[in-house]
Parts: structure tokens; sequence; C-alpha cells
């Protein structure tokens, strides 16, 4: 009986394709099992073991049914059953040895016996689960090379998985070539096994049991069985590969934001709907004084004043029925309370955040102590008289005009005193400065008495005082300044001197006399001479017949409104050099008026006016176009660099078109946007909401923006941190007395390293003597415009200071 067969293609490349399948996927049960811990890597260690082993005895029992021989041949379900396991067990024991990093060369030649006795045991059980009638012998050279190519291929096996075991995701070409060589192996061991096998007929054996499964069904099964479970596991695999990606993301983004907390210079606390404390970084506890432990749990009131309590719980109470932000995401500033009960100031910027039926509430907290210390001194600085320590002329003006709008809207009066010390020159010249300033200090502190805390007393300059009396009658006022000179005329008492003085005061009345602070000094002052011609010693209010000024108002008015069309206005220019290089770097444009009647008219006499009918508009608009085209002139002739400051009064910037009339006067005249500065005053920017637009569409342009006369409006730091400035301007009142004041000295040093600290370029006003410059140049001051250098000039004759500065243009 003929026993030789011959091979089926299809099923022989299906048995080694599921050989390389199964070491690819056991490679990658490898790899990842050394990113796992605990149970979940116990069962990728059985998964692995369980998927490399039925890949080899699937591959075995395919290559077998690939053989068809001249007999029909079945399979005992016993044995095969047994092969099964078998090969499950060897490939366990491969996976312990890779699990338990066992490298040495005694471990690898010891497992890979094991190993190699189970693979080998599956081949030839799985041979004596055919049923076909034969007996089968094996030829002992062939059999033992069979041993010898499994226990090659167990070493192989070990040696590319402790390979692949050090390696990440990716080198796929490595893998899938190694699991080419892995089943190469495997599939020689089975082969040479086959070619060891010997069958003699045994008519005996021709009726095979009922438990027998046959081959045909058994080989489709099997392969099918083993790709659907190859899918399912290498599927399965990436798809644990992806949510451990995804986890480990998750656990590192975690891991970065707990450092930003942890490490933040801002306290950062969370609490949830019900105001509890669950979160409370390092800086938290070095700005309120808790430690994390003491603070978990408890209530955020804790370390809110109790002042602040009852609104805090109705603003949270608000939002989580509402969802409507009031404090979320805006900066806010509120007061803090600290573990021993004193209380501060901080910013707070408050965001929700939203899991599931919980909202939580996240703060960023800034202690601004010091930054408000800063802001009290400057304030004290720029605000207060540095002599009498009473508000001096800016604050008096800030205050004025608050005063001014209350009463505007209350329909109360007020009253504006305007105090002058009679003879007092007398005194300063007789007895010295150090007595007269005394004095001067004694007299605040008599008038002081006799006003209420609604009121205020400021020092207008020299022997001059004002008093603001806002919610008052004419015959209260009449009472106030009786008290007043009554006080004064009562004897003084300096040391050893005895002195005597009057005073003169003038009266201006809110709305009767003037509706705008100025205005109301003005008159004040202007009754305040009537009350010295008048003998001094009394009180005078202001009346129409005692100040001529008026009529002359109005006729500046009417010549004001033909000034432009009659060609009455002049600009005049002053340069600006800078301190330390002698350079010139710009000039100023400064208008004149040369009224046909009155002859040239002071700027101070008619810009206010300007200001008040809105002329100040048309004129504005001349003054730019005027002062770009000389500029235009003067950068043709070669002086590239030089630079146009125009003055933009606050009327003019806040015209809805000011950015397209300043893009079109450019654009006509022809002068670059880099070679135009506006300079703003600080009432501009007092408006952020609609200044920021206009001035960030100006630098989008190129033009440079600078603050006019810093110091002398409402200053606040905040927009200078948060508005596009490149200069800063120190106001000449500053630099008056900067050799002789020592806080005019201090505010000129505080501005100018302000200035140093936001990067901007600063240029101080009025410089009229040597003695100035040295101190502006000892502090790092940019720039300088004066008289020490230059008085503003005509055109022409700037013309011949810029012929005879070459220097100023850039190396």
């Amino acid at each position: 009986m003929n026993m030789m067969g011959h091979y089926n293609s299809a099923l022989l490349v299906l048995s080694v394709g599921i050989a390389i399948i199964s070491s690819y996927t056991a490679l990658n049960i490898i790899i990842r099992l050394m990113s796992l811990k605990g149970g979940l890597k116990q069962l990728w260690w059985w998964v692995g073991a369980a998927t490399f082993g039925a890949g080899i005895w699937s591959m075995h029992f395919i290559a077998m049914l690939a053989l068809k021989l001249s007999m029909p041949v079945s399979y005992s379900v016993f044995w095969v059953s047994l092969s099964f396991i078998l090969a499950i067990l060897a490939s366990a024991v491969a996976f312990l040895i890779v699990s338990r990093g066992l490298k040495r060369k005694i471990y690898i030649l010891i497992g890979s016996l094991f190993i190699t006795t189970g693979i080998v045991s599956m081949h030839y059980i799985g041979m004596k689960a055919m049923n076909m009638g034969v007996d089968i012998s094996y030829d002992p050279i062939l059999y033992l090379l069979s041993w010898l190519i499994a226990f090659a291929a167990s070493v192989v096996s070990l040696y590319l998985f402790f390979y692949f075991q050090s390696k990440t995701v990716g080198m796929q070409l490595q893998k899938w070539m190694s699991s080419v060589v892995m089943a190469g192996a495997i599939a020689g061991m089975h082969f040479t096994g086959m070619a060891a096998m010997k069958m003699k007929p045994n008519h005996e054996m021709l009726y095979f049991k009922r438990t027998a499964i046959d081959s045909g069904v058994l080989a489709y099964t099997v392969a099918g069985g083993m790709l659907f479970i190859f899918a399912c596991i290498i599927g399965g695999f990436y798809l644990d590969r992806r949510f451990q990606q995804t986890s480990t993301e998750l656990e590192f983004k975690d891991s970065i934001y707990q450092s930003i907390i942890l490490t933040a210079s801002d306290a950062i606390v969370l609490c949830n709907s019900r105001g509890i404390i669950i979160s409370f970084n390092k800086a938290a506890e070095v700005i309120f004084g808790y430690k994390e432990e003491e603070v978990l749990g408890e209530r955020l009131e804790i370390i809110i004043p109790m002042e602040y309590r009852e609104a805090h719980r109705k603003g949270m109470d608000r939002y989580l029925r509402t969802k409507e932000p009031h404090v979320i995401g805006r900066m806010v500033e509120l007061k803090g309370l600290r573990k021993n009960n004193e209380e501060f100031p901080l910013e707070l910027s408050l965001s929700a955040l939203k899991k599931g039926d919980e909202t939580y509430f996240s703060g960023i907290l800034r202690d601004i102590s010091e930054r408000k210390r800063t802001e009290e001194k400057i304030t004290e600085l720029v605000y207060r008289d540095p002599l009498t320590n009473l508000p001096n002329r800016r604050l008096l003006n800030t205050h004025l005009t608050m005063c001014i709008e209350q009463a505007a809207i209350s329909g109360q009066m007020l009253a504006v005193l305007f105090i002058d010390l009679d003879r007092f020159k007398y005194i300063n010249d007789t007895l010295g400065h150090d007595v007269g300033d005394a004095f001067l200090i004694e007299v605040a502190k008599r008038m002081e008495t006799c006003i209420q805390k609604k009121d205020m007393l400021a020092r207008q300059g020299g022997d001059e005082y004002i008093i603001v009396v806002s919610h008052t009658t004419h015959q209260q006022v009449v009472s106030l300044a009786k008290e007043i000179l009554e006080k004064l005329n009562r004897p003084f008492l300096l040391g050893e001197h005895e002195l005597f003085i009057t005073g003169s005061i003038g009266i201006s009345m809110y709305p009767s006399d003037g509706m705008e602070h100025e205005i109301l000094i003005k008159n004040a002052d202007t009754a305040m001479y009537r009350a010295k011609e008048l003998g001094k010693n009394n009180y005078q209010f202001f009346t129409a017949e005692m100040n001529n000024m008026m009529a002359k108002k109005m006729n500046l008015e009417i010549g004001l409104r033909k000034a432009i069309e009659n060609h009455e206005f002049e600009l005049y220019y002053q340069p600006q050099i800078g301190v330390n290089t002698g350079k010139m770097t710009g000039v100023e444009a400064l208008i004149r008026w040369n009224h046909p009647e009155i002859g040239l008219v002071p700027p101070n006499d008619f810009i206010p006016l300007a200001e008040e009918t809105g002329l100040i508009i048309p004129m504005g608009y001349w003054i730019l176009r005027v002062a770009s085209q000389q500029a235009k002139k003067w950068i043709d002739q070669g002086f590239d660099d030089l630079r146009m400051s125009v003055n933009i009064s606050s009327r003019q910037f806040q015209q809805p078109d000011f950015v397209a009339a300043v893009q079109t006067i450019l654009s006509e005249t022809g002068l670059p946007a880099k070679n135009l500065e506006l300079e703003l005053t600080e009432s501009i920017v007092q408006n952020p909401k609609s200044a920021l637009p206009v001035m960030e569409q100006l630098k989008a342009m190129g033009v440079k923006l600078s603050l006019d006369d810093f110091g002398t409006g409402y200053s606040s730091l905040s927009y200078l941190r948060s508005f596009p400035l490149d200069t800063l301007k120190i106001d000449k009142s500053f630099i008056r007395y900067i050799n002789e004041e020592i806080k005019d000295e201090a505010i000129v040093k505080t501005i100018i390293n302000m200035a140093h600290s936001l990067k901007l370029n600063v240029i101080a006003e009025g410089v009229e003597t040597e003695e100035q410059l040295s101190l502006l140049s000892d502090n790092d001051c940019h720039e300088f415009q004066g008289y020490l250098f230059s008085r503003p000039v005509k055109a022409d004759e700037l013309q011949e200071i810029l012929e005879n500065h070459k220097a100023y243009k850039t190396d």
C-alpha cells in the first residue's frame, strides 16, 4: 500500500502565516507586559501564553492537515486536547522567563529545554492523535534533529522576546522580520518531525472510533478560529494601548497642572458649590498663613473678612441659581483675611468649573499690599503739598470736578473760597523761610478747624489756599468766611515770635459763577483781588462787574471762530533733545494766535476756551495737518528720523472719525506714521474701554503715542500697564523746583524709574537750567525740552537750528 502523500499548498501557506501572526502577536504582548503591573499584567501574561501556544499548535495541525495521504485520516479528541495543553504550557514557560527578567544564559538554556520538551511533545502527541490504520515509527536521526531545531527555536524566541521587551511602540519592520524567523524555526521543527515519520499498514485499525474528528472540519475550524482569535487579540491590544496612552497623557497633564498649581506664585484656591475648600496651594499658605490641612474641608469664609461674607454668599447663590456671571471671568480687587485676622488687599480672578451636577469655583488670588503701598506713596507725592500735607492743586482739581458732577445731579450749590494771606511776603522776607514755612503750616491747621469732613482745604501755592464747600448756601458760606477771618486775626506764636496777619477771601458759587472747576477757581481768584482792593481782611463774592475777563472771553471766542479761516494761527516748534547725547530727536508743535487787534494771545487764554466751545476739534485737525506737512518737508531735506509731536485734546480724541482723520492726513501729506507722535492728556485715558481701541488702531498704523504732563491729572498705574504708550512726559511743574524741593525731585525720580520699568521713553518738559539737566542726566532721563536749549520758534528758525544741529541724525 502506497503511504506517500502530497501537501495542500493553501493549507501549507495558511499554517506558516498563522505561525508568523502568532509570533508577531507574542512580541507585541511582550512589549505591552513591560508597562503593566498587578492583575492586568497577569492577565496579559496568560493571554500571551495562550496566544503563542495556540498559534504553535494551530500551525502544527494545519500543516499536518495540509498533507494529503492515500487513506482517510481523523483525530483522537483526547490526544488532540493533550497536545494543545502542552503547547500552551510551553509558551507559558517562555513568557514566565521573560516577565521575570531571567536573562542569564543558564535560565535561557533551562527554559529553552522546557519549552522544547513541550513543543516536541505537542508535535509527537499530536501525531499520535492521527487515526489512519497504520503503525507509525520515526527515523532516529531526523527525530533527534527535530529536537535540536525545537531547542534552537526556543532559544531564538527567548532572545527575541528579551530584545523587544526593552523597546517601546514602533519598530514594525523588525518585529515582522523577527516573527518570520520564529515562524521558520517552528515550521522547520514541524516538517523535520514529519519527515522522520514512517508508516506501515495495520488492517486491524481500519475502523475508527466514533469520537474521532474529521480532518477537513478540523483544518478549517482551527484555521478560522485562530485567525479570529488573533484578530481579536491584536485589536484588543491596540485598543488597550490607545486607552493606556490616553490614560498616561491625562495623568501627565494632571501632574503638570498639579505642579503649576503647587508652584504658582499666586494663591490658587478651589471650593465646591457649598463653599467648602477642596484645594489650597503653597502660595495660598504663604499669603493667608494657614496650612493646607487647616483649611481643607472648611468654608471659604475663613479667608474672607466678616463684612464681605454676606455679599459672598449672595453672589455664589445668585450664580448657582441664574448662571449669570457678575464677578466670574473678571479681575476684581477686594479684601482678604489672614489667619492672624489681618485684612489685606488682594486681586481675584474667579472661574467656575462644571463636573456632572456639581459646580466648582477656582480663584487665583494675588496679594497686592505692596502695590497699594506704592500707589499710596505716589499719590502722596503727586497729590499732597510737601509743606502742609494738604491736598495740592492737582488733587484739588480732581476733587472739585467730582463735586461739580455731584452738584449737577443733586441740584445743590457749592462754593469755592480763594484765601490769600495779606503781607505774608513781609514775614517771609524779614524772619526767613523757615519761620515762613512754619507759619503756613499753622495757618493750615487753624483753617482746618473751620471746615467739615465733607469739605476740602487745599494749598494752591505760596500763601494761597482754596476751600471747596459742597451742599451749601450763601449764608453758610458767609458764616464760614467770617470764622476764617476771625481765626486768622488771632495772634500766632512761633517760638519767640508773636505774629499777626489777615486774610483776603474771594468766593465763587456753582452754578451761578461757573460750571467747571477752572472757571470757579478763576472767578474766586478775581473776587479775592477785589477783596484786597477793598482794604484786605474781608471776603467778596464774585460778580460780573468785577470781572472784565468775561467780556474779553466773549471777544476771544468770536475771534477764535474766525481765526482758522483768516489764517491767524501759526505753529511754533520746540526741539526735543537727548539728555546724554545732545542729539535732536524731535520737535513739539505748539499753536500761537496772532489776533488782528489784540496781538499775540497766550495759549492758556484761548485753548481752554476752544475746549469749552468745541472749536478745539477743527483747530486740532489744522494743527495736525500743518505740522505733518512741515515734518514731511524736513524729512525730504534729509532729516529722516525727525519726530513730530502734536498735542491731541480730549474732545478731538473722542471723535468717531479721529483715527480715519489721522490716516487721511498722513496719506495726503505723505508723512510716514513712524515720524508722528500724538501727545495725549491724562483725561483721555480715564475711560479705558473707549480709549484703548482707538490707541490700538493708531499703534497699528505705526503712530507713536505719548502721555503728556504726567502726574498733573488723575494719575493711575493701571493705564500705564494697559495702554500701548511709547513715551511719558514729565510736567514742567515738577521740573521747576526739582533742585529746591526734595519731594519734586522724588516725584521726578519715581516717574523716570517707572518709565524705565515699563520700557517707555521719558521726556522732561520745561528744563531751563543746567542744574535741572544735570539732575535729569544723573537719573537717566532720556530726553528734555525747554528754554535751556531753545524756546518755541517758527519753522524757518527751526530750519536754521536743524541745519546747525546735524548731529541729531541716527548713527
